[in-house]
């Protein structure tokens, strides 16, 4: 990001989401263009915001996108007007059983392993991401097959989410620097969470109330994708909160 974009300007609301570079609904440039990283991916984002001229915003944080809102409100707290974590972790006492392993990639990189996590983008995977935690039937199968239409499709794109699976230990490392900054500025925050979600565990919606004690805390009957089969219950309680 340019230096003199270092604060965001006044300007419009949006009322929409903007998709990461290689996620699907956006460009994917090639790995030797552009560095599959979060702290690039939230540079991206607030470059947006800044061409759009978004000044303000409530930030609603999902798996990936907890490590890169985080950042940027991290950069810019004064733009942010609250904040939704639906299992959105930034705390380890919230990483479930399966980042001891990762850990153990992240500290001894292999290519071996690189290619044992690819098994992440294998349709089952994909679709026990959806499904897992949730009453059978309540999942629709509209969001696993767009993922893996786009796993399909996206040229290199088992190597670019590789990348960022690797580079997952950089938010890691930036967990107590997002809990110092919601200990600084308390924002309003509702951590709404899919309490059998095996990738982010519930301990880590619980831990928000440590650093922020106003932050009201909501577990739903679901697995990571919550909104797939709750999407009605998480919406009354950004309202009612908000």
């Amino acid at each position: 990001m340019e230096d003199e974009h270092v604060g965001l300007p006044v300007g419009h609301v949006l009322h929409r989401a903007p998709d990461y570079p290689g996620f699907g609904q956006s460009e994917s440039p090639a790995r030797d263009a552009f560095a599959y990283t979060f702290n690039h991916l939230s540079e991206v984002v607030e470059s947006f915001l800044y061409a759009i001229g978004v000044d303000r915003f409530y930030l609603y944080v999902f798996d990936y996108g907890a490590p890169i809102g985080f950042r940027i409100a991290c950069r810019h707290p004064e733009c942010v007007l609250g904040i939704v974590s639906q299992n959105g972790n930034v705390y380890e006492e919230g990483l479930g059983p399966k980042w001891e392993a990762r850990a153990e990639y992240w500290a001894h990189p292999t290519l071996e392993l690189r290619e044992q996590y690819k098994s992440a983008f294998a349709r089952e995977t994909v679709i026990g991401q959806y499904v897992f935690g949730c009453e059978e039937g309540s999942v629709s199968p509209d969001g696993y097959e767009l993922d893996l239409h786009y796993a399909a499709t996206i040229p290199d794109f088992a190597e670019k989410q590789s990348d960022l699976i690797l580079d997952y230990r950089s938010n890691v490392v930036l967990y107590p620097s997002f809990q110092v900054y919601l200990r600084k500025h308390q924002p309003k925050l509702l951590a709404v969470w899919g309490r059998r979600d095996p990738s982010f565990v519930w301990s880590g919606a619980e831990a928000f109330a440590r650093d922020v004690p106003g932050a009201r805390i909501v577990p739903v009957e679901s697995g990571h994708f919550a909104l797939e089969n709750r999407c009605d219950q998480i919406a009354r309680e950004i309202r009612a909160f908000f």
